[in-house]
């Protein structure tokens, strides 16, 4: 069963952010994973919350997105996005 990362975030530093965004892709891409949105334009329909920047990454499984995030090549690009970004990262399991 599928399972999505969905981070809710607000840049901080943009050339940072520009330069995790480069590595980030080879990393999720090494677990299966692909990019389904990734900073595009958001709407509200309900509530008062509006990130200010939605990605969304389906892996072909939670235990595949558990490597992504635990692996090796991601770990130093963890540190950069949290110095650039402020904000959550989860997964949620598929149907």
């Amino acid at each position: 069963m599928a399972a999505y990362v969905i981070a809710q975030l607000e840049v901080v530093d943009p050339a940072a952010y520009a330069e995790y965004g480069k590595a980030v892709t080879a990393t999720i891409e090494a677990h299966g994973g692909r990019f389904l949105a990734r900073g595009g334009a958001v709407e509200v329909f309900e509530g008062d919350f509006v990130p200010k920047r939605v990605v969304v990454i389906e892996f072909p499984d939670a235990d595949a997105m558990r490597r992504w995030y635990r692996s090796p090549e991601y770990a130093p690009l963890v540190a950069m996005r949290k110095r650039a970004a402020r904000g959550s990262l989860y997964m949620v399991a598929g149907v």
